[in-house]
């Protein structure tokens, strides 16, 4: 009995492992992603001199315990909105939800947007949007927030991972018009979590 229970044990272990490895491997991916893009797309926000210079972002170790199942709650009756951008454009945004989970020992509630322009295209159409401020702002990352993309659930919970959470365009070229993160979505923690300040 005691072989079998031993057996078992390590076969948890194992899997364990497997799935870590499995996940981090997912974010590794994304970072990947994300200073390709930077690099070769038309639409990085890098100046040509920036990509002389960009070797790739700075980035948080890789975390699981900044991805979060939350329990999502779709907002009843919304109205359009102009939300305030680091430029005097004021794109129309409805708040679609809130993500309700626990972090830190802490219960968070968060808002997640949609863009009224980005949901008339077939790309955009499932897409959602999360702006938010945190502790580390202004030290360790870009004092205006982060965000991270997210898309329409099927159900009643929604995975946020922080892991994935971003700079807006405007921390590496002020000609951009970034979206501002609204009040209900400050923190009051620090996320440790995706990218850091200007990258490199």
């Amino acid at each position: 009995m005691k072989h079998i229970l031993l057996t078992f044990f390590l076969i948890a272990i194992v899997a364990g492992q497997a799935v870590a490895q499995s996940y981090k491997a997912e974010i590794a991916k994304f970072q990947q992603e994300m200073n390709d893009e930077f690099l070769n797309s038309e639409k990085s926000p890098l100046t040509p001199s920036q990509k002389k210079k960009f070797t790739g972002h700075s980035f948080f170790p890789i975390d699981s315990a900044y991805r979060v199942v939350a329990k999502f709650v779709k907002a009843e009756a919304s109205q359009p909105f102009r939300m305030k951008t680091t430029t005097s454009r004021l794109p129309v945004y409805e708040k679609y939800g809130e993500a309700v989970f626990e972090l830190d020992g802490k219960f968070i509630t968060l808002g997640i947007y949609q863009s009224h322009q980005l949901r008339e295209t077939e790309e955009y159409r499932n897409y959602l949007f999360l702006p938010f401020t945190d502790l580390t702002n202004g030290k360790e990352t870009y004092g205006g927030g982060r965000y991270i993309d997210l898309s329409i659930p099927e159900g009643d919970t929604i995975v946020i991972d922080f892991n994935k959470a971003y700079s807006p365009s405007c921390a590496y070229n002020s000609n951009y018009s970034c979206p501002i993160p609204p009040k209900e979505n400050a923190l009051d923690i620090p996320i440790t979590a995706g990218t850091k300040f200007l990258g490199k």
